[in-house]
């Protein structure tokens, strides 16, 4: 075994011990031990003090996190009128609801995001911080103000209108996730939503492509989608609505053809796996390996806001698992499914045991 594996040996069974007692275990001066440690620190098999090792099973979740506020009318809604509401508030963003869901479903994640020092961006990440969720890494700024999500919802649940105040994440520079590389590159994988300002989204496509990290990208919306580079070459997975489908490739998406034929040009922009969700119609799916579409699973809809994110978080999970693609988008719809039935953006009853036995009785 060389010095580098008998270091981390070493480290994994006291990860407190000092360079002092590592250069004694393994033979070599502590200058020495130091230089080995620095560059397992680079390579992210050390996070830092007291030498937090790379999780098997974590991941870094990059992006939004914001307070979710949703009206909810008791009957419909009229366009330029009042309308009576129930309105709720829950935590939200489509990075921060990712992290949350896939640590229900057992992986460590991380959010690395920015918010306010209010007392919104105190509640958020204490309320994730009980979720399981790592929030060490979230940028506390102390003149800006957490970002809000609001949703009018008719009374079946669908949103009619949304509202976003997102300008605080403009103020997260490439300097800034540099300066945590080291920890990203600890991960076993990234996700990445596209709320940061599309030089960052830019440098972390390319670095994941240049140090082989897996990288999962959910855009929050056509408009922001539009960050997207050209060339998305260390993709490995996309997960999109049928809008910001359609506005990457730059035609309507209307039928199983075109479904197909968007996976087709995504993926000649270097994207690994597409998969494409579609508003009552499911998902359509491709990869070099296998390709096709699934339909929704029948669910009673109480509130769809965070469904979106259930749907990507089930289909990492079944990837991040070994799952096939097809089986991972079943999982997708699954979780879909039970965030569908719950105003809560997050559903508490998401667990693999769960979304495993929906897919098998009803799909």
């Amino acid at each position: 075994m060389n010095k580098e594996n008998q270091i981390l040996n070493h480290i994994k069974l006291n990860p407190f011990i000092s360079q002092q007692e590592l250069a004694a275990k393994v033979g070599l001066s502590r200058p020495a031990v130091a230089n080995y440690i620095a560059n397992l620190t680079r390579l992210g098999e050390i996070k830092g003090r007291a030498y937090v090792l790379k999780e098997e099973s974590s991941i870094v979740c990059i992006g939004g996190a914001n307070t979710d506020r949703k009206a909810s009318s008791d009957q419909k809604v009229q366009l330029h009128s009042s309308n009576p509401v129930k309105i709720t508030e829950v935590c939200g963003g489509v990075a921060r609801n990712f992290a949350e869901n896939l640590s229900r479903l057992g992986h460590h994640t991380t959010l690395m995001t920015c918010v306010g020092n209010d007392r919104e961006g105190q509640w958020l990440l204490g309320e994730t911080k009980k979720q399981g969720v790592d929030v060490s890494q979230v940028w506390i700024l102390e003149t800006k103000r957490t970002g809000t999500y609001t949703a009018l919802l008719d009374v079946n649940g669908e949103m009619v209108v949304s509202m976003a105040d997102m300008n605080i994440y403009d103020n997260i520079t490439i300097e800034m996730i540099e300066e945590k590389w080291s920890y990203i590159v600890a991960s076993q994988a990234i996700f990445l939503d596209t709320n940061i300002p599309e030089d960052c989204i830019h440098f972390i496509i390319k670095r994941c492509k240049d140090e082989n990290i897996p990288l999962y990208i959910n855009p929050v919306s056509s408009t922001k989608a539009k960050r997207l580079p050209a060339n998305l070459d260390g993709v490995e997975v996309l997960i999109l609505n049928q809008e910001e489908a359609q506005m990457m490739i730059g035609s309507t998406i209307d039928s199983p053809e075109s479904f197909k034929m968007a996976c087709e040009k995504l993926q000649k922009r270097g994207v690994n796996k597409v998969i494409i969700m579609m508003h009552n119609y499911g998902v359509y799916y491709a990869s070099q390996e296998e390709s096709g579409h699934f339909p929704p699973l029948e669910t009673d809809i109480v509130d769809e806001t965070g469904a979106d994110d259930a749907f990507a978080s089930c289909a990492i999970f079944g990837i991040m698992n070994g799952d096939s693609l097809s089986r991972a988008c079943q999982l997708g719809l699954a979780g879909y499914s039970l965030t569908q039935q719950t105003e809560r953006s997050v559903s508490t009853e998401l667990r693999p045991e769960k979304i495993y036995t929906l897919v098998e009785e009803q799909l």
